[in-house]
């Protein structure tokens, strides 16, 4: 295989292209996607586990319960793999470079403070610095996807793009990246304007030096959060119970995020943490193992179940006409 690097002019871009298309379907090797093949491992496991421990609405056969093709071959999700596949080529080269530069904020804040404090001193580094340097920045990084995912419910305009997410009427892996382009913009840029606070404050303390624990590549506690990253758009009821689902968002509360119950809306917006959602009032725990419909809950769904729809539906509703406010942002 030729090496990238040495290649230029046509052969280089021939070499960019091609790689483009194919880089979608080998996210199973590549740690920065939910379908790295640890994380569906997991996943797969987990899944046994709760399946085995409660045979829910009495099924006795595993596959025929998470993968029958009422999940996997409805439409919806046949639109999620169509959209999985053309947004994965298209949005790192067209939209991707609209996205914040962490780097740039947190070189932007280790100047801002080297100004305000004079030289750094250098004195963060060791083992506890690495340790809270990887703490501190994974609350960062969940507290930005949260106001990320807030305003996309809270704001009309911002909610129009994100219904493309929310009609989803079936949950599977990919019903992740069911997400359109203006979405993943925002998602992306709050955190990492958070964590390049973060970046530049401890680049500060450490005069460079310090660093956090990675694990296969990726932020150690982002790797395991991606463990059960899987079973958030599944129809796998998997909830840590009333204390822990105070602490950690389980897969069960996000599944209750995209219920077409009105109680639901605008409920379990965090991702890791559900400090978050206490502390803005968006907090649902479950008592028990609800049962409900996925959707907008409007009958608008079939708009979105196409990549056409996906992309320019949110347009069409955005120029074409407005919504309240408090039903169209689900309750916010």
């Amino acid at each position: 295989m030729p090496d990238p690097d040495q290649l230029e002019g046509l052969p280089r871009l021939v070499f960019d292209v091609v790689s483009a298309l194919i880089k979608p379907l080998f996210a199973f090797n590549q740690h920065d996607s939910f379908l790295y093949w640890p994380f569906l491992a997991a996943a797969l496991v987990l899944a046994m586990v709760v399946f085995l421990r409660n045979r829910e609405d009495g099924a006795t056969n595993f596959f025929g319960r998470y993968f029958s093709r009422e999940i996997w071959g409805h439409v919806s999700a046949k639109a999620d793999y169509k959209f999985y596949y053309i947004n994965g080529v298209l949005f790192p080269a067209i939209f991707a470079p609209l996205i914040l530069s962490g780097a740039w904020v947190g070189t932007l804040a280790e100047s801002g403070l080297a100004a305000l404090l004079g030289a750094s001193s250098k004195q963060g580094t060791g083992t506890g610095t690495t340790l809270l340097y990887t703490v501190v920045f994974f609350l960062a990084y969940d507290f930005g996807r949260y106001m990320a995912h807030y305003v996309q419910h809270r704001f009309d305009v911002l909610w129009h793009f994100h219904k493309v997410h929310h009609s989803a009427e079936v949950l599977t892996p990919f019903t992740a990246y069911r997400v359109h382009p203006v979405d993943l913009i925002l998602m992306s840029s709050f955190p990492a304007f958070a964590t390049g606070l973060v970046n530049g404050a401890f680049n500060y303390w450490s005069g460079g030096a310090a660093g956090f624990y990675l694990f296969f590549g990726l932020h150690a506690l982002i790797f395991i959060y991606n463990l059960i990253g899987n079973l958030r758009h599944s129809h796998v009821w998997l909830s840590f119970g009333p204390v822990l689902n105070q602490i950690f968002i389980s897969p069960a509360q996000h599944q209750i995020h995209h219920s077409v119950e009105e109680r639901h809306w605008g409920q379990n917006i965090g991702f890791g943490l559900a400090f978050w959602d206490r502390l803005f009032g968006t907090l649902y725990v479950p008592r028990e193992h609800e049962h409900f419909a996925m959707g907008l809950g409007d009958g608008t769904e079939g708009l979105y179940h196409s990549v056409k729809g996906m992309y320019w539906q949110p347009f069409r509703d955005l120029f074409g006409q407005s919504g309240d406010v408090g039903k169209d942002s689900h309750g916010l």
